[in-house]
């Protein structure tokens, strides 16, 4: 319901009465003015598809000027014919600027983490945490939709304190923790969603756009991103998952396309493993007292000779140096 009011703010700036979106939205007074109160994802569509309609603003107030009615959807119309993700994530970026300059995104990758981040040019008082909570929402939501797929997040971070309904933010952001009081809103994935291709057309964005603001809300259920799927699994099951034909039972298909499709997103399954084995036995000598040789079994290996062959070539050190080092990764 706090974003709701955040809403009604936009109303009061306009000088334009409310009543009537509320009424559509079956949100009473009363509900208003409970700090707790909660709202469904159909309210929230509609009570926000009312609000621009009726103040001609998608951005509600949030700006120093308005973004008439269509404004993101010609956003998401300039960013659709890129050949992949990652081209059309720094068109959206770049044409951001177009519509505001309140507000800079800004889309960036080191190695394998690409982060999306927002730098604030004005106060937005108490508009803010709103604006900024749907600016990346908007974004990761078209991001999911293009490719067809759901893109889960690293992180996701906030300028500002925890507020009371900070319960609602891993609903809004899911997989990776969210963290608040960061130096700037943003959010980061696996970097290798964005060379996937865009999978829709001008017809696909016809009918989104005519219900788009589920996507600010509404999560995909499915990942196309198989590299991921491999990776969860190596890091759940990895005692029962460590050769092609059990990866490939276990994600239903063969082990001919488990390898093509690793392949065409530039991936490689013993690449994953080896990165799964490092992540894993890294966390076990910083976290755990276990000796060295039952860490080499545990992630993978036949004898403690082998593991520490493959951890120096990882790191630099054997496993031993890198837990008296404390654990810091070169």
């Amino acid at each position: 319901m706090a974003f709701v009011r955040t809403i009604l703010l936009g109303y009061e700036k306009y000088g334009v009465d409310p009543s009537g979106a509320l009424r559509q939205a079956q949100i009473t007074p009363s509900q208003l003015r409970r700090p707790d109160a909660r709202i469904t994802a159909a309210q929230m569509e509609t009570i926000s598809g009312a609000a621009m309609r009726e103040l001609d603003d998608e951005a509600l107030g949030w700006f120093g000027r308005k973004l008439p009615w269509g404004s993101y959807g010609m956003l998401c119309r300039a960013s659709l014919g890129s050949p992949t993700l990652g081209v059309a994530l720094k068109r959206w970026c770049r044409h951001h600027r177009l519509l505001t300059d309140d507000v800079t995104l800004e889309l960036t990758v080191t190695r394998d983490v690409a982060t999306v981040s927002i730098d604030e040019h004005r106060k937005f008082d108490a508009m803010r945490e709103f604006c900024l909570v749907t600016l990346l929402r908007y974004q990761h939501g078209y991001a999911c939709w293009a490719i067809d797929s759901r893109i889960p997040l690293f992180e996701a971070s906030f300028p500002y304190p925890a507020p009371p309904h900070r319960a609602a933010y891993p609903l809004l952001f899911p997989a990776g923790p969210v963290y608040f009081n960061a130096p700037r809103a943003g959010y980061s994935f696996d970097a290798h969603y964005l060379a996937l291709p865009i999978k829709r057309d001008e017809r696909a964005l016809r009918t989104m756009l005519q219900r788009a603001l589920p996507l600010t809300v509404l999560q995909y259920r499915r990942d196309r991103l198989l590299m991921q799927r491999v990776r969860d699994l190596l890091r759940r099951d990895s005692e029962h998952s460590r050769t092609a034909d059990a990866l490939a039972r276990a994600l239903h298909t063969s082990t001919r396309t488990l390898h093509r499709q690793l392949q065409e997103e530039g991936a490689a399954l013993q690449a994953l493993k080896e990165e799964v084995r490092r992540e894993q036995a890294i966390e076990q000598l910083v976290r755990t007292a276990r000796p060295v040789k039952q860490i080499a079994l545990a992630v993978g290996f036949l004898n403690e000779k082998s593991f520490a062959r493959a951890f120096k070539a990882w790191t630099g050190r054997t496993p031993s140096e890198f837990r008296g080092g404390a654990g810091s990764v070169p």
